[in-house]
């Protein structure tokens, strides 16, 4: 299947209220991104399980292994939904591997803002996120936590806001940082090692049955949607259509309510201020909000539970 091309999407907003934050088709292949890429080196749980193996209802959440929900419009608004999906998706399945234990580890949004060259906050692509980190875990690390690169939503080219006094290109600082005093006392540096994650491989995935098994057998996935029919969202299952796809979630399971049938349990990353505490129930099985047709998964390969100690200045860390 064809990356879905947006220029015939229709918001119900006006087109300066909202912008489409997932690329078209010509601008995702520009990038050297392919939608149904696949990097993948272990049986995959659609071609493995069967379909009556699956219960009528399952989420992560439920086991307490979601991490934690985001807001990509703050500091301001910042078309990066798809990054927050995939980064999610991805924290959610290394909390898994660790079966809950320890603090969460929350990865850096914004280091792959500055650094992944597969989005902005003008847009992005649902399979580029994790197609960018499979080559930076092929070098030796990955990416930065949260901690060492706080999300700014502002990428290079961005000119609103507070973005336009600031430099937001891949430099060391802009990977892992730390700032030692106010200036001109102090400097802000960057890091030459820092807490981070990589992963072994990746891949795309469509249908919902195919969907429900990744997700059952390895955590959540990262997915294209419909937003418009959602921006008013007050709580319940939706069952529209949709349009086309201009948005990136992540999706933690699925439910079953005994009257509307099954639904998709999907995090939003507009905050817990929205929807259900940042969530929204989509209906399961007839590619509602064409939730069904684009989605992408990534396997944890390591990650940093014991750091190499900086001292607070940064200054046995610098970064060369």
């Amino acid at each position: 299947m064809l990356y879905v091309t947006l220029s015939a999407l229709a918001l119900s907003t006006p087109p300066s209220s909202r912008m489409n934050e997932v690329w078209d088709q010509k601008t995702t292949e520009r990038n050297g991104i392919v939608w149904r890429g696949n990097y993948s080196i272990s049986p995959l749980p659609h071609e493995t399980l069967k379909t009556e193996e699956l219960p009528d209802a399952y989420s992560w959440c439920d086991k307490g292994l979601c991490t934690m929900s985001r807001n990509q419009h703050i500091p301001q608004y910042c078309g990066s939904c798809w990054a927050h999906g995939s980064i999610s998706a991805l924290g959610d399945r290394i909390k898994i591997a660790r079966k809950g234990k320890g603090i969460d580890i929350n990865l850096s949004v914004q280091h792959l803002l500055n650094c992944g060259s597969v989005g902005s906050c003008h847009g992005g692509s649902v399979d580029g996120p994790y197609q960018w980190l499979h080559r930076l875990s092929q070098s030796g690390t990955g990416i930065s936590y949260e901690t060492q690169q706080p999300y700014l939503a502002c990428s290079s080219e961005s000119q609103e806001g507070i973005c336009k006094n600031g430099d937001f290109t891949c430099t060391p600082e802009n990977v892992a940082r730390t700032c030692s005093t106010f200036p001109p006392m102090g400097k802000c540096v960057g890091l030459s090692t820092y807490p981070n994650a990589t992963i072994s491989e990746y891949g795309s995935i469509s249908g919902a049955d195919a969907m429900a098994k990744e997700i059952y057998a390895r955590g959540p996935i990262s997915c294209g949607i419909d937003a418009a029919p959602i921006l008013k969202y007050q709580g319940g299952i939706v069952k529209d259509s949709g349009r086309s796809i201009d948005h990136v979630i992540s999706v933690v399971g699925w439910g079953n309510d005994p009257t509307e049938g099954q639904y998709w349990i999907v995090r939003n990353s507009w905050g817990e201020y929205w929807g259900e505490m940042g969530y929204v129930r989509v209906a399961k099985g007839n590619n509602a909000l064409h939730l069904e047709e684009q989605c992408a998964w990534a396997v944890p390969h390591t990650w940093t539970e014991s750091n190499f100690p900086c001292n607070e200045d940064g200054s046995n860390c610098l970064a060369k």
